[in-house]
């Protein structure tokens, strides 16, 4: 499939008109500090204009501050971040969650704000009441102009069904865990339906497909890394690749992936790697509430 973009700084459009960048660079599990700071620093000077952090991740002052260190007019970028468990029991404190990630980043408004999990363990028995909550805070952070877009991160088709319930606006994003690994095929497809742009963070596969043998080949054939051949594969599906790294050369390989096309035969190859390596967490499964203590006090 041949894809209208060529370069970092080309965009897809969101179901509000907003251009989001088609390629962003993740954060998750950069380390706050001297990791993350380097990390956004070095992708800035890459050239990459799309940031992605969360609450969660812990490092939102280390990403605010490479932003602010940068020299990149605030108007050339679009930064994201999410809205985590601890600080979404009612809508008051949802709101103060987003005051409290804009804080830590130093910026007046972000681009994106996402609902990070829709099933929170402690909140199980009425996760469709607080999603409801949640998303009312959204939408008035993005009436009063402090985001440019609002979605929603690792919702499954019965969490945004729910949830269009009491909207008013829909969820622009859908960011999941995606990579030819685990496809997601039938959220995907729903996303498309619904008009909601998928985001693909772990694009990589949290690096468990980069020593793939089939991909290996597929990156000698066209004279490239894997992670390029993965980056690649998403943008032509019509994703929004989320690549991560702290190493400034990958940081840089990442974004070469507008000189080549993958062809019918090298899709059939990634497209038969479903259901390899890591997977998707399942929201009703897990819980992720002490991934950032800091975050209850």
């Amino acid at each position: 499939m041949e894809i209208k973009a060529n370069k970092l700084t080309d965009t897809y459009t969101l179901n509000n008109n907003v251009q989001i960048p088609v390629i962003g660079f993740g954060t998750w599990q950069s380390a706050d500090g001297e990791e993350a700071y380097n990390a956004v620093k070095w992708a800035l000077e890459a050239g990459y204009r799309h940031i992605d952090t969360a609450a969660a991740y812990g490092n939102e002052e280390s990403v605010g501050q490479a932003i602010k260190d940068s020299g990149v007019k605030r108007e050339d970028l679009f930064v994201t971040t999410k809205l985590w468990n601890y600080q979404r029991d009612n809508y008051e404190n949802s709101l103060r969650g987003f005051h409290d990630s804009i804080t830590r980043l130093g910026l007046d408004y972000v681009d994106l704000y996402l609902i990070h999990w829709p099933e929170p363990i402690e909140y199980r028995d009425h996760w469709q009441s607080l999603n409801a909550d949640s998303w009312r805070a959204m939408e008035k952070i993005y009436k009063d102009g402090k985001t440019r877009a609002i979605g929603v991160s690792n919702f499954r088709e019965k969490h945004i069904d729910e949830l269009m319930k009491t909207a008013e606006i829909a969820p622009m994003v859908n960011q999941i865990f995606l990579n030819p690994g685990d496809q997601e095929k039938d959220l995907v497809t729903y996303n498309k339906n619904h008009n909601i742009l998928t985001e693909a963070y772990s694009p990589l596969g949290t690096g468990n497909l980069l020593d793939n043998p089939e991909l290996k080949k597929l990156a000698d054939k066209h004279g490239v890394d894997v992670a390029q051949i993965l980056i690649r594969w998403n943008l032509e599906k019509g994703y929004l690749p989320l690549p991560k790294s702290t190493h400034q050369k990958y940081i840089e390989s990442n974004k070469k992936v507008f000189s080549f096309q993958l062809d019918y035969d090298d899709h059939k190859t990634l497209d038969a790697l479903d259901g390899q390596g890591k997977q998707h967490t399942d929201p009703y499964e897990h819980n992720f509430q002490k991934v950032v203590p800091f975050l209850n006090n």
